[in-house]
């Protein structure tokens, strides 16, 4: 519920930033000076890579959010009982033995998306976010 609330608040912030700035960049389109009007230019499209990120990185967050649900209704949770640290995080050496686990699933059956989903939860329960985001998406595409 907090990464949820976290994305909703970032999302929030980043559209309030991307008027207050594409109204800028409208007023600098406006200016006599060539290099005020390209500024203003640029002003204005920079933003909207801004919303095709957040728009895929929703996507994706949605997306990894159905997968857990259908696991966790099938009882198929890969990780359960870890040891936490007084920070919330597993303790690294109960997550590292988790890890080499799934890895060695993956390794066994690499066609299996709920084996790449369960990487992508033990890497990050070793705190590796981006190779674990690398998982999701494998797990994604093989579940079509």
């Amino acid at each position: 519920m907090q990464a949820k609330l976290g994305a909703v608040v970032m999302s929030a912030l980043t559209v309030m930033y991307i008027i207050i700035m594409g109204q800028r960049g409208f007023l600098m389109l406006h200016e006599p000076s060539l290099l005020a009007k390209l500024l203003g230019f640029f002003i204005l499209i920079f933003p909207l890579f801004g919303i095709a990120f957040i728009i895929i990185e929703l996507r994706f967050g949605l997306r990894v959010e159905k997968l857990a649900k259908q696991v966790e209704a099938e009882g198929r949770w890969p990780i359960r009982d870890l040891p936490l640290r007084p920070s919330g995080r597993p303790e690294k050496a109960a997550a590292e033995a988790v890890f080499e686990r799934i890895r060695d699933d993956v390794d066994r059956a690499p066609e299996d998306w709920y084996n790449w989903f369960s990487l992508g939860l033990a890497y990050d329960a070793c705190g590796d976010r981006k190779r674990a985001r690398a998982a999701m998406r494998k797990a994604l595409s093989l579940k079509g």
